[in-house]
């Protein structure tokens, strides 16, 4: 029987979620089986594997959007759906996107305002905060299409966080974006991590994803591995994964 619940009482959990004998999937066909993992408040959880191997399916059970196939997730009663933002990976549609960046980032507000027509002065002065935080400030009046791959990424950071300061899930936020920008990327999200916001992030970049997080869950067609970073970097699914990853380096570093 598949199950997501909440936890009985709001804060006798430093757990925000407990993830049990979880399998995913589509329309009831598993996709990725034995998903055990805990995210405990304040936690920086990289989720990594190969392409296929069902990291952003894991992303969007978590966020309600598809049912389990089987198993069980629960969630802290502290934690809410309109705690959690969410930052997708972007696609062409998204990219084109005509809004301006301040309508963007307002719109963060959404679940919270509900079927109220306009943003109050709180939900306004949230966004002006957000977007000071990642020096998007200037750019509130440019249209989002027009930005860089990297201020795009820099608002849409920035619309997940005017959501919540509790939970941000993020799918791939570098994908497509230079070595440098990347970098920047990385370094934001770690600078919310350390004022306490929780973070979940799928990365391609295994090596840079060890660098910033304190948990690891390595995908396959089954978990290979959930653990502590440095535990996981003695473990067989790093190995061969970085293995993997430096081999295509040197392969594209060859067809230059």
């Amino acid at each position: 029987m598949n199950k997501i619940n909440a936890f009985e009482k709001s804060g006798d959990y430093m757990n925000y979620i407990e993830v049990k004998h979880l399998t995913t999937g589509y329309d009831g066909i598993p996709l990725t089986k034995h998903i055990n993992f805990v995210v405990e408040k304040g936690d920086y959880l990289c989720i990594v594997g190969e392409n296929g191997a069902g990291k952003s399916t894991l992303m969007k059970t978590l966020l309600r959007l598809i049912p389990p196939v089987k198993g069980e997730i629960t969630f802290n009663e502290e934690l809410g759906t309109k705690d959690i933002g969410y930052l997708p990976q972007q696609t062409v549609v998204q990219k084109d996107f005509p809004a301006s960046v301040w309508e963007i980032v307002l719109s963060g507000n959404l679940a919270k305002s509900g079927l109220r027509p306009f943003y109050n002065k709180e939900e306004k002065e949230r966004a002006k905060e957000c977007l000071k935080r990642f020096d998007a400030w200037e750019l509130r009046k440019k249209t989002f299409r027009n930005l860089s791959g990297g201020q795009q990424q820099r608002v849409l950071l920035a619309r997940a966080l005017c959501a919540t300061s509790k939970l941000i899930l993020l799918d791939e936020p570098v994908a497509g974006l230079d070595p440098k920008v990347t970098e920047e990327m990385y370094r934001l999200v770690k600078s919310l991590n350390d004022t306490g916001v929780t973070i979940i992030m799928i990365s391609h970049d295994i090596n840079t994803a060890v660098r910033f997080s304190n948990k690891i869950l390595h995908l396959g067609q089954k978990q290979l591995f959930y653990g502590a970073t440095e535990d996981y970097l003695h473990s067989e699914a790093y190995k061969f994964f970085s293995t993997i990853e430096m081999d295509d380096e040197e392969a594209e570093g060859g067809n230059e």
